[in-house]
């Protein structure tokens, strides 16, 4: 990683949220899958968007849900890609078939 620039954090806050930042990994989704992005963490939840092939994703946190079978196995473990996001992570190649990231409050 590379910094073009850096400032000092004015509070506690502001460190630990520099540092969350920091530390947020992107993830493949499956190749060749069009992967539906979904307003919770589950299939009942509605779509509300769709990634393209070849996409990689964030997981800023994850989170048990509907049980999904997929490219990497079968799940029940969901990855908030954004503010009320979710994908399934059997769809998403995490190197685990576990949590990789902290688990959404």
């Amino acid at each position: 990683m590379s910094i073009d620039r850096t400032e000092e954090a004015g509070s506690v806050e502001g460190a630990q949220a520099l540092t969350a930042a920091a530390t947020v990994r992107y993830y493949s989704v499956a190749p060749g899958v069009r992967l539906n992005v979904r307003s919770g963490p589950g299939t009942g939840y509605s779509i509300v968007r769709v990634l393209a092939a070849g996409a990689k994703v964030p997981i800023y946190c994850q989170t048990p849900g509907t049980r999904v079978t997929g490219p990497y196995g079968t799940s029940n473990i969901w990855d908030n890609i954004s503010n009320g996001e979710y994908v399934s992570d059997a769809y998403v190649l995490t190197g685990s078939d576990g949590y990789v990231a902290d688990r959404c409050d």
